[in-house]
């Protein structure tokens, strides 16, 4: 039941929440301000954290953020709140790029239902076992992005491998880009925050037939860093995608794959991010026409599901390291 007043413990598992959600290499490239007395959490881009060489519109940290929005909105179901979201509420403040404000429920909390995965999401970066999704989930995942404003595509065997030829095409360009693989590798071996970046163990495995292409992070294929295993033979993609590409819709996409992510796992489905077409934008153009037979969207991030191992999880920074005392 909700409070007239944001008390600081639910205040902080509401953070703690947002915190969890994931973002481009572990950047968690947000910052939150509570302002208790209208009970609105106010979420900034943290441009100190921004991938500039990755990620150099922001794309990517607009995804992060919708998606740290949506797992707020969760926990705030969860204490009886009726989230009340704006999307970049003050046109003369770029950097502060939504606002949820906690009003009194008057109509049950929707969210529920979710507020425990929130806390078991994370990717898996390990080969899955190539068992089928029931149709019945897969229509489950489609309406959950609908929900959010976006669209979630299966695509056919034929636009598979073309998805695949893409994100393979992009990882070889991120290896030969010596900042970006060393924007990368700063990420997974530091100087960094022990709470950013990813642990060397949560990379997971390379795809002994090179068919699916997985990040290697700058390792660059080497073997004691990531060993190549057999990965499924038929991965299931998915392509999530918005009519429009404007920040909005960055922040909708965003809020959008978190909860598809969170359906999944409270389904006991893994799921890991294929972004690496999405960062160039030839190859991010060439995957909006899929299928070919459908309305032309702009697609905003690739997503590979499967049933298999869960792998480690990354860490998450502390709420405190989080929370800014004012704007």
């Amino acid at each position: 039941m909700s409070s007239s007043t944001l008390d600081a413990p639910v205040a902080e598992r509401l953070v703690a929440a947002a915190v969890a959600a994931p973002s481009l290499h572990n950047t968690q490239p947000w910052r939150f301000r509570l302002d208790a007395d209208s009970r609105t959490v106010h979420i900034h881009a943290a441009a100190d954290r921004a991938l500039r060489h990755t990620d150099p519109v922001g794309r990517a940290v607009h995804l992060s953020v919708g998606c740290a929005v949506l797992n707020l909105r969760v926990a705030a179901g969860h204490f009886g709140w009726e989230p009340v979201t704006r999307l970049l509420p003050c046109p003369d403040r770029p950097a502060l790029l939504a606002t949820v404000r906690l009003a009194e429920s008057v109509r049950g909390a929707p969210e529920t239902g979710l507020y425990e995965t929130v806390w078991r999401r994370h990717s898996s970066r390990f080969p899955f076992s190539g068992r089928p999704l029931p149709s019945a989930l897969l229509t489950e995942l489609i309406e959950a992005a609908h929900l959010e404003g976006a669209t979630l595509r299966f695509p056919g065997r034929h636009d598979t491998e073309r998805v695949l030829c893409a994100t393979r095409e992009a990882e070889w360009r991120n290896r030969a880009d010596a900042d970006r693989s060393a924007e990368s590798r700063r990420l997974v071996s530091g100087p960094h925050s022990p709470s950013l970046g990813l642990p060397s163990a949560a990379l997971g495995p390379q795809d002994a037939l090179d068919r699916l292409p997985m990040r290697d992070f700058g390792a660059h294929r080497h073997p004691e860093v990531l060993p190549a295993r057999a990965f499924e033979t038929r991965p299931l993609l998915a392509l999530l995608s918005t009519a429009h590409d404007r920040r909005t819709d960055w922040l909708r996409a965003g809020q959008a794959l978190e909860r598809v992510l969170l359906l999944a796992t409270r389904h006991g489905v893994r799921a890991s991010l294929l972004h690496q077409a999405m960062e160039w934008p030839d190859l991010r153009r060439a995957l909006d026409g899929l299928p070919v037979d459908g309305p032309r969207r702009h697609t905003q991030m690739v997503l590979r599901l499967g049933y298999g191992p869960q792998g480690p999880a990354s860490p998450r920074r502390p709420v405190e390291e989080a929370l800014e005392d004012h704007e």
